[in-house]
C-alpha cells in the first residue's frame, strides 16, 4: 500500500500508485516506493488554491517505506485467491464424498435430485476455476505459487514405447512459427523412462516446456496454462512436421459422471477421495505460499515516536477542508482495498 501524507503546510502530496516457439527436428527421430516516513513539508508554490494554472507538485525523497514489492503482492494474491477457491472446492467435495457414500449403502436413494444437484455445483466451480482461483491452481487441482498454473500435454508419436522400440535418435526441437531456437536431444538405447524424460526435460526447458512421466510412467510435457494456446500447434519435428498435442484432461470431471448404477457411483467415489487429497496437498502449499511471502516482505518494527507522527500529520490533515488536503488524502488512499489492509495487517 502506497501512501504519502503532508503536513497541511504542503501544498500536494504524491502517491506510488516463448510462448515461446519450439520446433522438433530429428533425423530419426521475473520499486514500488510506499511511503511511511513523515515527508519534508514543501512551501506552497501558489498560495490561492483555487488559482489556475498552479505549478506541478513536487515531493520531497522519502526516508522510509511500507508496503510490499509488486512480485510479492502477485505472490500474497495468488496465494489467497488459490486458497479461497481450494476451500470451497474442498467443502464441495466433503459433501459430494458423503452423498455417494451414503447412495451407495442404500441410505440415500430418495436423494438423487439433491445429489445431481451438487454434482452441477462442483462442476461449475471447476470451470470457472481461471476466473475464481487466480493462475495458482490448475486442472489438476494442484497449486505452484512460482511458476503458476500448468498445463499437461502429449506429443503424439511421443511415448516411451516408440523410443526404447528404436535405434539412436537424435531429435531436434523447436517451437514457434519463428522456428527456434534449436534444441537438439539424443536418446540412446538401453536408457531408462526416468532418462529419457530428464534428457527431453533439459532439451525443452530454453522454450519453457518440461517433460516428465506421469504415474503410469508415460511421456507428459507441461507448460504455463498461459502460454499452451500459443504452442500447442506450433510444436515440429524435423523429418516430421508439425506435430499434434493433446492437453491432458482435468483430473475431475463430475459433468461426465453416470449417477444411475453402482459401479459408477464407485468411480464417482474414488475420483472425488483423489480430488479430495490434491485438494489438501494444494491447501497446505498455498498456506505456505502465503506465509513465505508475508515473511519476506516483513520489516523492522517502526518506532511509536514516528508512527505517532504519522498519525498526527493523517489528523491534522483530513482535519482540513482546503483543496491540497483532500488531494493529499484522496491521493494516498488510491489503491487501498480491504485485502490489502487485511495483509498488511497480518504481517504483525
Amino acid at each position: 500500500m502506497e501512501a504519502l501524507l503532508r503536513p497541511t503546510s504542503a501544498t500536494a502530496a504524491t502517491s506510488g500508485a516463448n510462448a515461446n516457439g519450439a520446433v522438433v527436428s530429428g533425423n530419426t527421430g521475473a520499486q514500488s516506493t510506499a511511503a511511511t516516513g513523515r515527508a519534508h513539508a514543501v512551501p506552497p508554490a501558489v498560495s490561492d488554491s483555487r488559482a489556475v494554472g498552479r505549478s506541478a507538485p513536487t515531493s520531497s525523497p522519502l526516508r522510509r517505506g511500507i508496503g510490499m514489492n509488486q512480485n510479492l503482492q502477485s505472490e500474497v494474491a495468488r496465494a489467497q485467491q488459490a486458497i479461497d477457491y481450494l476451500a470451497r472446492i474442498a467443502g464441495q467435495l466433503e459433501t459430494l464424498k458423503a452423498d455417494l457414500s451414503a447412495r451407495l449403502s442404500g441410505r440415500g436413494a430418495a436423494a438423487s435430485r439433491e445429489l445431481e444437484s451438487r454434482v452441477r455445483q462442483l462442476a461449475a466451480s471447476l470451470e470457472g476455476r481461471r476466473q475464481q482461483a487466480g493462475d495458482g491452481v490448475d486442472a489438476a487441482l494442484d497449486f505452484d505459487g512460482v511458476a503458476g498454473a500448468q498445463q499437461r500435454f502429449r506429443i503424439q508419436g511421443m511415448n516411451i514405447a516408440s523410443f526404447k522400440s528404436s535405434g539412436t535418435q537424435t531429435m531436434g526441437f523447436s517451437v514457434g512459427s519463428a522456428g527456434g531456437p534449436q534444441l537438439a536431444a539424443t536418446i540412446e538405447p538401453g536408457m531408462t523412462p526416468e532418462e529419457i524424460a530428464r534428457r527431453l526435460d533439459r532439451t525443452l526447458a530454453p522454450v519453457k516446456v518440461r517433460a516428465g512421466l506421469d504415474q503410469e510412467g508415460e511421456l507428459v510435457f507441461t507448460t504455463r496454462e498461459s502460454t499452451f494456446g500459443g504452442i500447442k500447434d506450433a510444436i515440429a519435428v524435423t523429418g516430421r512436421g508439425r506435430v499434434d498435442t493433446v492437453a491432458v484432461p482435468p483430473a475431475l470431471e463430475p459433468k461426465n459422471w453416470e449417477l444411475g448404477n453402482p459401479d459408477a457411483l464407485r468411480q464417482s467415489l474414488r475420483e472425488v477421495v483423489q480430488a479430495l487429497a490434491r485438494v489438501r496437498r494444494s491447501q497446505d502449499a498455498a498456506s505456505l505460499a502465503l506465509s513465505s511471502a508475508m515473511a519476506k516482505n516483513a520489516q523492522p518494527a517502526i518506532p511509536s515516536a514516528e508512527l505517532a507522527m504519522i498519525a498526527q500529520d493523517f489528523t491534522a490533515t483530513a482535519a482540513s477542508h482546503d483543496y491540497d488536503s483532500l488531494l493529499a488524502i484522496t491521493s494516498a488512499l488510491v489503491g487501498v482495498s480491504r485485502d490489502r489492509v487485511t495483509a498488511l495487517l497480518g504481517m504483525r
